[in-house]
Formats: structure tokens, sequence, C-alpha cells
């Protein structure tokens, strides 16, 4: 795992965009993992910025969101479809056929996980997944417990999940129940993952992925085992980490080569 820690917020998102644009470049056809709430809100601001100046296309891209809520209708203001089309699809020159979300309104919802996992083996896999950090260590909607070789599937949301996603409805009770969700396994089959973590409220989640136990108490942690796991923070969330020094100084350290700025 990989450790960088910048200095507020908006250094961080600059940088993770800048990875993101790197990958879309080397690789012709891309196949991209994406995350939404609040957390890559500021990367997907930066991505539509290189793209309308720097000339960064999406032309080639696949995308595939980790998550959906179940039973909200087409186009409702809080589905991750209308999300993503808001901030950042309708920005780019990605086609919509090539954008992927679980099917949240499907009748038969095993059928449908097993069908998203089908699509993204079918797009040839992730190559670069966007991560958030839950405050309590989850992964997409895979909470505490959640099984570390899970797959897509059907989850419950808890009540504190549910408040913390209640902007968009107005109030936790409106929030859906029930969500589909990439499992662990399936974003660790991401040949790179990128996680996002900032403010203090991510503090101790993000001292419990890094430096605990690997443990589905904390899911997050799984990321321990990746090949390639990038994990960029701020300082506020970087305060209760016993290492905080040693990582400041290994990527100072790095050769150019292996630094993503």
């Amino acid at each position: 795992m990989e450790v960088i820690i910048k200095n507020n917020q908006e250094q961080a998102c600059k940088l993770g965009a800048k990875i993101v644009a790197r990958f879309m470049r080397k690789k012709t056809k891309m196949v991209l993992g994406l995350a939404t709430g609040s957390t890559p809100l500021p990367i997907y601001k930066e991505l539509i910025r290189m793209h309308r100046e720097e000339g960064l296309s999406f032309s080639q891209t696949v995308t595939f969101n980790l998550d959906e809520y179940v039973g909200l209708p087409p186009g409702h203001p809080g589905s991750y479809r209308t999300y993503m089309e808001d901030n950042l699809f309708r920005h780019v020159d990605i086609a919509t056929c090539a954008t992927h979300l679980p099917n949240g309104n499907a009748d038969d919802i095993p059928t449908a996980c097993a069908e998203y996992e089908r699509s993204i083996q079918t797009a040839g896999g992730i190559d670069l997944q966007i991560l958030g950090l839950g405050g309590d260590g989850h992964l997409a909607f895979n909470e505490p417990s959640s099984s570390l070789r899970s797959r897509t599937r059907l989850k419950t949301l808890t009540t504190e999940t549910r408040k913390a996603n209640a902007a968009v409805f107005g109030k936790a009770e409106k929030v859906p129940m029930h969500v589909i969700t990439m499992g662990l396994e399936t974003i660790m089959a991401a040949r790179c993952c990128l996680l996002f973590a900032f403010g203090r409220g991510k503090a101790d989640a993000t001292q419990k992925m890094i430096e605990g136990p690997v443990s589905a108490s904390c899911p997050a942690s799984i990321l321990q085992f990746h090949e390639q796991a990038v994990v960029i923070i701020d300082e506020d969330a970087a305060s209760q980490l016993i290492n905080h020094e040693y990582y400041r100084e290994v990527y100072s350290e790095k050769p150019d080569w292996q630094k993503w700025e």
C-alpha cells in the first residue's frame, strides 16, 4: 500500500485527477471504476477541466460504478446514475453505452448482480478503481462485517449510512434501504485501487485501514493485500497515523520515475 499525504484536500484531489489522466492516456481503451459521494467530486471537477483545457478524452473509456440504490425510478435525483450524469458524464466526451451502473430496478436482483460481474470481465477487468473511505471503514457499501471474498450483491444499509446519505433525499427515512454494490473481492480484482480520505472524521478509519489488522470490521483494510493500492489523504485524515512521518519521508525520497507528480 502506497500512502501519500498531501497538505490539504485540494492538493490531494489534483494529484488524484493527474493519476487518473495518466492511466487514461497510457491505455487506449481504459476501464475505469467510479465512486460517488462527496469525496470524488473535486476529482471529477478537475477531470472535466482537464478535458476542456488539456484535451483529456473519455471517448475510449469504459466505466463501471461501485453501486446503485435499489428501487429508485429512472432519473431520480438521488440515484447514482443522476449523480454521475450531473458531475461527470454529460461534461465529457464519453458514450452513454460505455457507462455502467448496477441495475437497481431489475426484477431479479441476484441475476442482475451476476450480469454486472460478467460485464466487468467482458470489458477486460477494471484498470483503475476510484474509492472513497467510509467513516466506519466501509468500501462502496460493504459495511463492517462484510465478507472479504464478496462479489456484487444486494446489501442492506445501516441507519448511520442512510443518515450520511440523506442530503439528496431530504431525510434519512427516504433513503432506500437496499443497494447493489460491488463486493470487496470485485474491488480487489481491479489492477490499481486509488483511495481518497479527507478530514478528521475519517482519521480513525484511515488509521485502521492502513495500520490496523486486516479485518472485516474495517473492510477497507483488505487493501493492505492489494498489489497496487494508492491511498491519498490530507493532513486531517492522516492525523492518527502512528507512522505519519515515515509515510511522508518514503514518498518524498522516491526517485522521480516512481512518483506520480
